[in-house]
């Protein structure tokens, strides 16, 4: 979108390493920028999206761990939410760093923070 943070994470989207990205990720993206600024942008980005990471949908093994997460950092982190404990319990269970933008990550292992 042209932010700062986003030049800041081209390096990492232009690279070759694997990137994974929750289908709630997806979702969240589209939700908003179907909001802002209509479907035509947010088919473009997804597209974007599907062509440079590999879909990560919740199963059960993320859903539990995704439970226990939320219990525990709901009480730790204000306005931590479902989705959150979904993306972090996908990250741990594939061992992959999350690289994000939301507040809520900003002090946990595991994550790059971009902002």
């Amino acid at each position: 979108m042209g932010s700062k943070a986003g030049e800041k994470v081209r390096p990492i989207i232009d690279g070759l390493e694997e990137k994974l990205t929750p289908t709630i990720c997806l979702a969240e993206v589209y939700a908003k920028t179907l909001k802002v600024e209509g479907r035509e942008l947010a088919e473009k980005q997804r597209k974007f999206v599907k062509g440079r990471s590999a879909l990560i949908h919740l199963d059960e093994a993320i859903a539990i761990k995704s439970a226990e997460i939320d219990a525990a950092f709901k009480k730790q982190i204000e306005g931590w939410g479902l989705a959150d404990s979904i993306v972090y319990a996908t990250g741990i269970l594939k061992e992959a760093m999350i690289i994000t933008g939301d507040i809520h990550f900003r002090n946990l292992k595991n994550v790059i923070f971009i902002k």
